[in-house]
């Protein structure tokens, strides 16, 4: 029955977080699978047109090499096969482990479907040079967004979380010591033996 129990920020089960993140992940695949749609659709209407004989070599192998697409669709179909195969089997959490790794690599994948269509469309209209470096740039926009640009943000969390724990534990008084905030200092009211100590001081001191 533990793992029924709520374990996280959130107050959910184990199963409960599954199902979440099962969710989000399906939807993350419908934005990724949009793109590789029309990137396989332009690929395989490339080969039946009537330029398409004119191609050289490279341009060729480049071509097929885009044609990483197609992996890039299987992987990001196959947690929906994969969920339909082990369905009720109480398998959600490994579901969803297994599941975000092939959305990872099916990602890798597309970063190379997509600097190779590029690169071979920017060959064919403006030549060898050209392509190249629209490839590349292609290459590292993509790297950046989809790699770099996620360490950075979880970089920056994890800094403020840091930096907010520390604060924290600056402010937290020490034991038998109540510190009060000096916007407070004169809404708070202080117990009634500490207000005739304090009175009893000022008191000894007129006297003095």
């Amino acid at each position: 029955m533990a793992e029924h129990r709520p374990c996280t920020a959130r107050n959910e089960t184990p199963l409960q977080r599954a199902d979440r993140n099962f969710v989000e992940l399906l939807q993350e695949l419908r934005v990724t699978q949009t793109g590789v749609q029309i990137l396989f659709a332009f690929l395989l209407s490339l080969a039946f047109t009537a330029r398409f004989e004119d191609l050289d070599t490279v341009q060729r192998v480049t071509y097929v090499a885009t044609l990483l697409a197609v992996l890039a669709a299987a992987l990001f179909t196959a947690p929906a096969a994969l969920h339909r195969s082990l369905f009720q089997q109480g398998a959600k959490p490994r579901i969803v482990q297994v599941s975000s790794r092939l959305a990872t690599t099916g990602l890798s994948v597309l970063v190379f479907a997509f600097s190779g269509s590029v690169l071979l469309v920017v060959d064919v209209t403006t030549g060898r040079a050209g392509g190249i470096a629209a490839g590349a740039a292609t290459f590292l926009v993509c790297v950046g967004l989809w790699g770099l640009l996620p360490r950075l943000v979880r970089r920056a969390g994890l800094r403020e979380e840091a930096d907010g724990t520390g604060e924290r534990a600056e402010e937290e008084p020490d034991q038998g010591d109540v510190r009060v905030p000096a916007p407070l200092r004169h809404t708070v009211r202080q117990p009634s033996g500490l207000r005739g100590a304090a009175a009893h001081r000022e008191a000894s001191a007129r006297h003095r």
